[in-house]
């Protein structure tokens, strides 16, 4: 039996994450061979992600990152089970690393095929399941072009959001981020009033109809009164003709022409935990 020293136990902990008497047992048990213990963990995490794979993953970070000329953009989440495990250093810091790979491909498939440290993406995920004991999956995957992009991560990495701008101009920065905070904040359901499913408008007429018989307003009147409820709804509920939470004199509209009379807010992806 070969004897295992502390130096290729913390060798291997390194390069997998998992812990100390993990490693060790896992060098036993490979007889020194390095490679052989990786896959001794790897299966482990097979074992522990089969036994969790019902368990729901609700838990976990948002990260959003921009390429270096700030055209292309990325938000995805990295999920776990537990906040104390979204938490953790390590975890947030994968989550990172996973969102800068996620600017080299086009969608969620392309990144869990890619190569993460020797290994796929979905195999690192599988790994750290046995190293953490929680089942690990990416949840969101969304992608933002535009001639500027600029995004935002709340506190906690529970939301983060994209914005894309129709130029890059001086204050674009600033402005994107502005309009990303905002979205975090106030969660809008589209970008525009025609980026509004009609399902939500017809519900949303439903619902001011019904309000208003309740009134006692005639039936002739309600079409009429259903509409201007709903400009009213398009106004609290689209990103750009919000008002501005930094100065609500002003629409989103309004505050990025204020930085560049063409300027406008092009599209947003706003991804959430929960």
């Amino acid at each position: 039996m070969a004897k295992i020293t502390a130096a290729e136990v913390n060798k291997l902990r390194k390069s997998t994450g998992a812990g100390m008497m993990d490693c060790k047992k896992a060098l036993v048990e490979a007889d020194g061979d390095f490679d052989t213990a990786i896959e001794i963990l790897r299966k482990k995490g097979q074992k522990v992600a089969a036994n969790r794979a019902d368990r729901e993953s609700t838990e976990g970070a948002v990260i959003a990152k921009v390429n270096d000329d700030a055209t292309r953009g990325v938000v995805i989440s990295l999920n776990c089970e537990t906040d104390f495990v979204a938490k953790n250093d390590s975890f947030v810091k994968m989550a990172t690393d996973l969102a800068d790979l996620a600017l080299t491909v086009s969608s969620k498939e392309e990144l869990l095929a890619a190569n993460f440290n020797g290994i796929t993406v979905q195999d690192k995920l599988i790994e750290q399941t046995g190293v953490i004991g929680e089942k690990l999956e990416i949840g969101d995957f969304r992608t933002l072009e535009a001639p500027f992009v600029g995004s935002y991560i709340h506190a906690g990495n529970k939301i983060a959001v994209l914005t894309g701008l129709s130029k890059n101009v001086e204050g674009a920065e600033e402005a994107a981020k502005n309009v990303s905070m905002q979205a975090a904040a106030m969660n809008p359901v589209a970008l525009n009033e025609d980026g509004v499913d009609q399902s939500i408008i017809d519900k949303e007429i439903e619902i001011a109809k019904d309000q208003l018989r309740e009134e006692g307003k005639p039936e002739e009147m309600l079409d009429n009164i259903a509409k201007g409820k709903i400009k009213r709804f398009f106004k609290d509920n689209t990103l750009v003709n919000q008002d501005f939470i930094k100065d609500n004199k002003m629409s989103i509209a309004s505050y990025v022409k204020s930085v560049d009379s063409d300027l406008t807010v092009v599209a947003f992806e706003r991804v959430a935990l929960g």
